[in-house]
């Protein structure tokens, strides 16, 4: 099993230009799994754990409903942002600036073939980097992301999740609040959930956070319940 895991920021990129970059990846994976079967090779596959952020899109999965975004195509340009249908679990979600998107593309036959678990950690990530800031975040039960207060009337998510799975190799991943324009979620029933509200990791902590500060957070906590090693290359 190659626990080695390539970290990438890729900064800021259109939503088109990193789900096809994503797509290159994955597929490239899913190939070197066929060939190590068909041709009794035994070569290492590659896994990836990339950081990103989109100018403002809306992105639709698999099981999601087109009503749930509340704008026509007149409104999204008005708005500067994008609409896009896609093939990952979930429903409709934001993604824009001074929010972390994180894609890990990771063959799980590296790690465990389990994908309820993948999400847990997943979570546990977002979870244990919230409490190095001293929030206390946890699960609300029966859907998937990170929620504040998630047992109380003033649910609010704070990070959603979506992921496709093929052959135990994974792509998309989780949107992060941090410094988010949360005004754009009033656009959507976000996640399919029409009667919980959003926050941001800068709405909790009333200031702006050190997105830098965030991400090498995220990254130790990642690497610790994968038992990843990252590299840069």
């Amino acid at each position: 099993m190659n626990k080695r895991v390539i970290f990438q920021d890729w900064g800021q990129v259109d939503y088109q230009e990193a789900w096809d970059r994503q797509e290159e990846l994955f597929n490239s994976i899913v190939q070197r799994k066929v060939d190590n079967r068909t041709k009794g090779e035994d070569i290492p596959t590659e896994n990836y754990l990339i950081f990103v952020e989109h100018p403002h899109v809306y992105t639709l999965g698999k099981s999601g409903k087109p009503e749930h975004l509340l704008l026509d195509d007149e409104a999204l340009e008005e708005k500067h942002a994008t609409y896009y249908k896609i093939n990952r679990g979930g429903d409709i979600t934001y993604h824009g600036p001074g929010q972390l998107v994180g894609y890990p593309i990771l063959d799980l036959d590296n790690f465990f073939t389990d994908i309820h678990k993948y999400l847990r950690y997943i979570e546990e990530a977002v979870i244990l980097t919230l409490k190095d800031y001293g929030i206390e975040a946890g699960r609300y039960p029966g859907y998937t992301g990170v929620w504040l207060d998630a047992d109380k009337p003033n649910a609010r998510k704070i990070c959603a999740i979506g992921v496709r799975s093929s052959r135990w190799v994974t792509m998309h991943g989780f949107a992060f609040n941090l410094n988010t324009q949360l005004d754009y979620f009033a656009n959507i029933v976000p996640c399919g959930i029409a009667d919980k509200a959003v926050t941001s990791l800068q709405k909790e902590l009333g200031y702006d956070v050190d997105m830098l500060n965030v991400k090498e957070k995220l990254k130790g906590h990642f690497a610790a319940l994968f038992g990843m090693e990252l590299t840069d290359f």
